[in-house]
């Protein structure tokens, strides 16, 4: 065992010099006894002749320090153990010897010296050594036949030295057997730590959540993905999902599944948006509590027979992205259809408005007249569907060049303000100074006519009214937000307020918002519907959050951000 020290893991090395120090320490407390002992047992000593006992002792006393302390250094093992087991034979073969042999009663000191070659020691040497031991009881016991007269003690000094070899041969296989049992705890505690790593790194890059707890619902673990999920990005998961009310049906679906395992998967609808960071900067932080977000989560126990605790794992899906990439699909469909339709619906339409046409001709009727007009403004209407619907198939690959904002919104606000015949100061453009954005000029300009005309149907129509400005700074992108004072669009009417034909107005196509956003996707930006807070304090200290469409731009090639 000792050649093998090498190859050793650096904790069982740890082990074996352990072990050798408290040799030392148990041999240091030998010597002090021994010195004790014969110092006071004159009779042994005179029996003896009284010579050479205390230097021997005093002597080995010096000897077991030096011993401890070369131990210290933890170089050549083997060598300090077999000098030190030989010095301790040496010794005890002196004193045993000049004591008078076995009537001494010195010779239960060798199992001292023995033990430790039978721990740290190859067996082979170990045997060695206690061979050696049996041979010299029995040879001193066979010399004090010939020279002393008295009782034989050649059978005790066999017994004696049978007892020590079948000492060694067990102590031995009993060490190398615990130091094996360590050798494999160190390994698994390894591969343990091993595997506990790879879980962790597994478990931070999963697009699912998993969320760790007992059988009382505490959370004892969580991924980023379940804290993203839950509403929790940033904090730790150490909470009872009792606590948390926005958490209640999962807590629910918990407590079905301890009652009824059968119930393993369900799906739940939860409200997680609670980040209060936002706070100051966005009223998103109130308003998107009526978002929900929809979660398939899957119940399962772990294992943990005989350890006396219980651990289930919930595994959270998120399938909000999974319902929207449906619904895109859908709405892709059915645009081609509709495109379909459209291009054989268009030649109809004009055959009907031509007929039209005609007919108020010949028919001066006021009937026939608001007839005719009844028919007239409705092709009207399909046909603005149409256009719409084809001008959906029809995106042309945007201008990569920057557009220089605040001349663009100031030329396209005073055309409206013409053409609507505004009163002077409805419509209020704050500058946008030398913002540069990437968007196609007619792209956008469609874009910002589409969400003006809407803010001019709600608005109450006083000074500032409508209002354009440009938002960006450091780290943000540069955004174009267009605000009314009418009332904010409700959370049921914005869930499908970018959906094609859903429209809150009976002269409405519900296409000029769909169509307004697809055209903000090809130039590579982003159309919302937005809560946010006024720049302006009011009086109690406040500021009020109004509703708003936001235009994020994208960054124009090889220019730096606002």
């Amino acid at each position: 065992m000792g050649f093998r020290l090498a190859a050793l893991t650096p904790e069982s090395r740890d082990t074996f010099w352990r072990s050798l120090q408290t040799l030392n320490a148990t041999r240091v407390v030998i010597a002090l006894v021994l010195l004790a002992y014969l110092s006071v047992d004159s009779r042994s000593l005179r029996a003896a002749g009284g010579i050479g006992y205390a230097p021997v002792c005093i002597a080995y006393l010096l000897l077991a320090l030096g011993f401890a302390a070369a131990a210290r250094t933890r170089r050549r093992f083997l060598l300090q153990l077999l000098t030190q087991i030989a010095c301790d034979l040496a010794v005890i073969s002196l004193l045993y010897a000049g004591a008078g042999g076995l009537r001494s009663g010195l010779a239960i000191l060798y199992l001292f010296p023995l033990a430790g070659m039978a721990i740290l020691a190859p067996l082979l040497l170990a045997l060695f050594s206690a061979s050696l031991v049996a041979l010299f009881l029995l040879g001193h016991s066979a010399w004090q036949i010939f020279t002393q007269d008295g009782d034989s003690t050649t059978l005790q000094a066999g017994l004696f030295g049978g007892a020590f070899l079948a000492a060694v041969l067990v102590v031995n296989r009993m060490a190398a057997k615990l130091i094996g049992q360590e050798e494999l705890a160190v390994r698994r505690g390894a591969e343990i730590h091993v595997q506990q790593s790879v879980n962790r790194l597994v478990m931070s890059h999963m697009s699912d959540g998993i969320v760790v707890l007992d059988a009382d619902g505490q959370v004892h673990a969580g991924n980023p993905a379940a804290q993203q999920m839950l509403g929790m990005a940033g904090a730790e998961m150490r909470l009872d999902l009792g606590s948390a009310p926005a958490l209640a049906p999962l807590a629910q679906a918990h407590r079905d599944w301890l009652a009824d395992p059968a119930r393993a998967t369900a799906l739940l609808t939860i409200k997680p948006y609670t980040d209060p960071a936002l706070q100051e900067t966005t009223a998103a932080w109130s308003a998107r509590r009526d978002l929900a977000a929809h979660l398939r989560v899957r119940f399962a126990a772990v294992e943990t027979d005989g350890l006396g605790v219980e651990r289930s794992v919930i595994f959270l899906q998120d399938v909000t992205a999974i319902e929207n990439q449906a619904q895109q699909l859908k709405l892709a469909s059915m645009g081609r259809l509709t495109a379909s339709i459209a291009h054989e619906v268009r030649n109809p339409l004009s055959a009907i408005a031509h007929a039209t046409s005609l007919l108020s001709e010949d028919l001066a009727a006021p009937v026939h007249t608001r007839l005719l007009k009844i028919v007239g403004d409705n092709v009207a209407r399909v046909n603005r569907m149409v256009e719409d619907i084809l001008q959906l198939s029809r995106k042309v690959q945007p201008h990569g060049e920057p557009l220089a904002l605040d001349g663009f919104l100031a030329e396209l606000v005073a055309e409206f303000q013409d053409t609507h015949a505004l009163a002077a100061g409805i419509v209020r453009r704050e500058p946008a100074g030398p913002a540069l954005v990437r968007f196609d000029p007619l792209h956008l300009r469609e874009v910002v006519l589409n969400l003006m005309n809407n803010a001019v149907r709600y608005a109450s129509g006083g000074p500032a009214s409508i209002r354009l400005f440009v938002v960006g700074g450091k780290g943000r992108g540069l955004e174009l937000h267009v605000q009314d004072d009418g009332p904010g669009i409700s959370p049921g009417v914005r869930a499908h307020l970018f959906e094609p034909f859903y429209t809150t107005s009976s002269k409405g196509t519900g296409l000029g918002l769909y169509l307004a956003r697809e055209l903000c996707l090809n130039n590579e930006a982003m159309l919302d519907y937005e809560y946010r807070f006024d720049a302006q304090v009011q009086a109690d200290g406040s500021r009020k959050s109004s509703g708003r469409f936001v235009i994020t731009f994208a960054r124009p090639a090889g220019m730096p951000g606002p």
